[in-house]
């Protein structure tokens, strides 16, 4: 695969390209591959074209992708069918010089001025393909932390086989080295890839995050680097709003505290401060995908919703808008938090938040780690200002399991603590494999930026016989009309375009109809035009 300024140029290889043609044999229903003039062609070389192409067919009934999600005529670049492309190219280079040679010396061998044109042809079209394509098998994909394996699995269908499983997080100089060479790049909650990772990433294509946050990475420059970003918002949702629920009946019922007695030898059967869901007030703080969840279960046990959000939104069922942050602290018997990280939410539940709930109301944070103050929180609880507490997301958290954990709320007994588990069943966990590997696939093999995160929104439906141009630059005045400049004088004709910007980067997608050939020189021609960030050419 070519690369420039360390940006790779990803090509799936044709079906053509060695200037021939598939029909019928019309006796025993297979394909051959033959040459507009048969006789000119030596049968070595129709036996080596045969042998490849029925390759190519066998991989073609292997694949599993649905169609509009791989570019058509992917040829399967393994290591078998690029030796035998290698020892054809041989043969003919030697075949051609050794004939070139007996003409010379008066042999009686000679080769014909059209069939050493042919023989040129194929040589030229040959490296031309092995030197653009950048098959499946051979892009490198980087997955850490023990990401499910639905998403090794969907790789692997897709025919991606380079894959670098990790099941814990990296940091410093070991993370730069996973990253350097990584193509695509799998990553949860526990890695942070920031500017100075994302630098030495010079081979990076797109980023992957099985998680819904994506706060642990560098989004505006990998957007500056034509990086895009892609996470599962959803796949996770119903884990997490189950778990809040679970804990909310739990703290009501104060069980953590009878929990810690009976472990410690003790009895404390009382019905003293233990309450039913039923009837009660919770108020979800952020009223996003996972927290209209919650309040949809929270309405079937019989509790009353309250919600505050930063945008006006659709209430479900009976659930009422509270009138502000502070009203729904004052109203609520239980708060869950649901916000993203951001400047706004960063310590937005403070000691002076904290004071604003209602006295023996208990507070649940399944969101980010940085949104509660955790000594505010631990003064609350001891004095008893507070029941209880659920906190399953901290401000630092271990990169792995055999790494320690630390918090000020260890050895309260009227605490859940939990290692970050809202999303971690077996069904969300599998679900986000599929979600974000799929995403994944769909740009690397289609050029689609559907749903990711802070980056130009762009999908275009394929056309089976074009080639596609997938361009990202600098978001000023010119780019397209430049870019189309560029596609005018290639004599392409344009079939399909779409373009769509955000801040300081633009995307565009095009569909020509072209030459292989011209399509290559097009590619190199749009990866040098001025404000280029990015440029790769799809066959």
């Amino acid at each position: 695969g070519a690369e420039n300024g360390g940006f790779a140029e990803l090509s799936h290889g044709g079906s053509g390209g060695v200037g021939a043609r598939v029909h019928g044999s019309g006796t025993n229903g297979e394909d051959t591959v033959e040459t507009k003039k048969n006789r000119r062609m030596p049968k070595w070389a129709i036996r080596r074209v045969n042998v490849i192409h029925e390759m190519w067919r066998s991989s073609q009934r292997r694949r599993s992708s649905p169609p509009d999600l791989v570019p058509d005529f992917a040829l399967p670049f393994d290591l078998r069918t690029r030796l035998g492309f290698i020892w054809w190219l041989l043969c003919c280079i030697s075949r051609a010089s050794k004939l070139a040679l007996d003409e010379k010396l008066g042999g009686r061998r000679r080769m014909s001025k059209r069939a050493l044109a042919t023989s040129a042809s194929v040589c030229r079209k040959l490296l031309a393909m092995l030197k653009t394509s950048f098959p499946r098998s051979e892009l490198s994909i980087l997955l850490l932390e023990g990401i499910a394996p639905s998403a090794v699995d969907a790789f692997r269908a897709a025919g991606y086989e380079r894959i670098d499983y990790r099941p814990t997080a990296l940091t410093g100089d070991e993370l730069v080295d996973a990253v350097r060479g990584a193509h695509l790049v799998g990553i949860r909650s526990r890695t942070n890839l920031d500017e100075s990772v994302l630098k030495e990433a010079k081979k990076l294509v797109a980023v992957g995050c099985f998680c819904i946050g994506t706060n642990q990475v560098d989004t505006a420059f990998a957007r500056r680097r034509g990086v895009p970003v892609f996470n599962a918002p959803y796949s996770n949702t119903r884990s997490v709003a189950e778990l809040v629920i679970a804990e909310a009946i739990l703290l009501l019922r104060r069980v953590p505290e009878k929990h810690m007695a009976c472990h410690r030898g003790g009895w404390a059967k009382t019905a003293s401060g233990s309450h039913e869901a039923r009837g009660k007030t919770i108020g979800v703080v952020g009223y996003g995908h996972i927290g209209t969840q919650v309040g949809v279960l929270a309405e079937m046990l019989g509790m009353r919703v309250l919600y505050h959000d930063v945008e006006s939104k659709l209430s479900l069922g009976n659930v009422e808008a509270s009138a502000d942050l502070d009203d729904l602290l004052a109203r609520s018997d239980v708060v869950t938090l649901h916000v993203p990280a951001t400047r706004e939410t960063k310590g937005m539940m403070g000691a002076a938040q904290i004071d604003k709930m209602r006295d023996g109301a208990v507070l649940i944070n399944a969101s980010r780690g940085n949104v509660v103050d955790l000594e505010a929180l631990r003064e609350a609880l001891v004095s008893g200002r507070i029941a209880g507490a659920a906190v399953d997301v901290f401000p630092v958290e271990p990169k792995g399991n055999e790494a320690a954990f630390e918090s000020p709320l260890i050895g309260l007994d009227n605490v859940l603590l939990t290692p970050h588990v809202g999303g971690s069943t077996e069904e969300a966990q599998d679900g986000i494999g599929r979600e974000v590997a799929e995403k994944l696939l769909r740009y690397s093999d289609d050029g689609s930026t559907l749903s990711a995160v802070d980056f130009p929104a762009v999908t275009l439906p394929r056309l089976a016989s074009d080639t596609r141009l997938l361009h990202v630059h600098e978001n000023r005045p010119g780019m397209l009309q430049s870019i189309n400049d560029t596609i005018g004088a290639s004599a392409a004709n344009i079939d399909a375009q779409y373009l769509r910007t955000l801040d300081d980067v633009g995307y565009v997608v095009t569909d020509v109809a072209i030459e292989r050939d011209a399509g290559i020189r097009l590619g190199e021609d749009m990866r040098q035009l001025p404000g280029t960030l990015r440029s790769r050419v799809l066959f």
